[in-house]
């Protein structure tokens, strides 16, 4: 089954990077921007476009303007129509550079939106890169509670009613960050990498099971709540069951794999007397070790004379 495509509008790339319009055909909110690549359309101008997309966004900075500005009036302008012609989704402008005085007349012509901004080409093409990694990225919803600890992403998941909720509002209590509750969005930034944030709709809010809906960020501020966060760990919660034999040493790491990335995981078991918040606490902490090089289990068996 082919994977969706997700896409962004121009709009919402205007206003996160604070652009100014030049022109559009239509409403940008109606424009609709589904590439990840960004081009610099230098071979173009030359009238090489076998591999000319214009779906990416295209950006012109000092060195694309020079060159148009020491072409004739007949060819810039032919070169220009050759390029405009092509209907690219969207022109940025950068440096504030002014344009040749065919550019606008021909952008108009073809329907090509321009913008503009006053930073360097190679700084907003690295930021809009970014941008479009998170917004155009694969992505699934995923019932569960995400926490930021100690600056670890932590996803807890389990059954409805086991304590997702209640134990991420201890965390929030000991200090640690709320990113999502009930509906973790995750999107897959890169090859390596989650990142997990909430719904618009549902941001900053907690259901907690015989009190009701809280807002995070009006009880406990603003240090409380993050709109974003890397996923370094997954905690299962489940309820005890004294027929499963459940890991004591972590010699083995296991695995969740989300997207088709494998994430560090924990089955941890809800049991009267266990405080989950501060074991989650120790295994966000054991956690970064880990990607340190440290294991705690090793280390132990190694002084005990018990190496594998």
């Amino acid at each position: 089954m082919a994977s969706k495509k997700y896409s962004v509008t121009l709009q919402k790339m205007i206003d996160d990077h604070s652009f100014s319009v030049m022109y559009t055909p239509r409403d940008p909110k109606e424009i609709e921007i589904s590439m990840q690549e960004v081009n610099r359309p230098g071979l173009v101008f030359t009238g090489y476009d076998d591999y000319f997309d214009p779906g990416r966004v295209q950006f012109l900075g000092l060195t694309e303007i020079e060159y148009l500005r020491g072409l004739s009036d007949e060819l810039r302008h032919e070169r220009l129509d050759f390029y405009l012609s092509h209907k690219p989704v969207v022109c940025v402008i950068t440096r504030s550079l002014e344009l040749p005085d065919e550019f606008m007349p021909l952008a108009q012509k073809y329907e090509v939106p321009v913008v503009t901004t006053k930073e360097a080409t190679s700084a907003v093409m690295s930021t809009i890169i970014s941008f479009l990694g998170v917004q155009l990225a694969p992505r699934i919803t995923q019932h569960g509670v995400l926490v930021e600890v100690y600056g670890e992403g932590v996803l807890i998941i389990g059954d409805s009613g086991v304590g997702k909720s209640e134990t991420a509002l201890e965390l929030i209590k000991r200090g640690h960050r709320l990113i999502a509750d009930d509906a973790v969005e995750i999107r897959k930034v890169s090859s390596r990498t989650l990142v997990g944030s909430a719904p618009d709709n549902i941001r900053h809010f907690i259901e907690v099971r015989g009190v009701g809906i809280i807002n995070a960020q009006r009880i406990f501020g603003m240090g409380s709540v993050k709109l974003t966060e890397k996923i370094d760990m997954v905690v299962e919660l489940e309820p005890w069951d004294s027929s499963k034999a459940y890991e004591r040493l972590g010699l083995d790491e296991q695995y969740t794999q989300i997207l088709g990335i494998d994430i560090p995981s924990h089955v941890v078991p809800v049991h009267p007397g266990r405080n989950l918040s501060v074991i989650i606490e120790a295994a966000a902490m054991n956690n970064r070790q880990h990607k340190l090089g440290y294991n705690a289990a090793r280390e132990l068996l190694n002084g005990l004379g018990m190496e594998e």
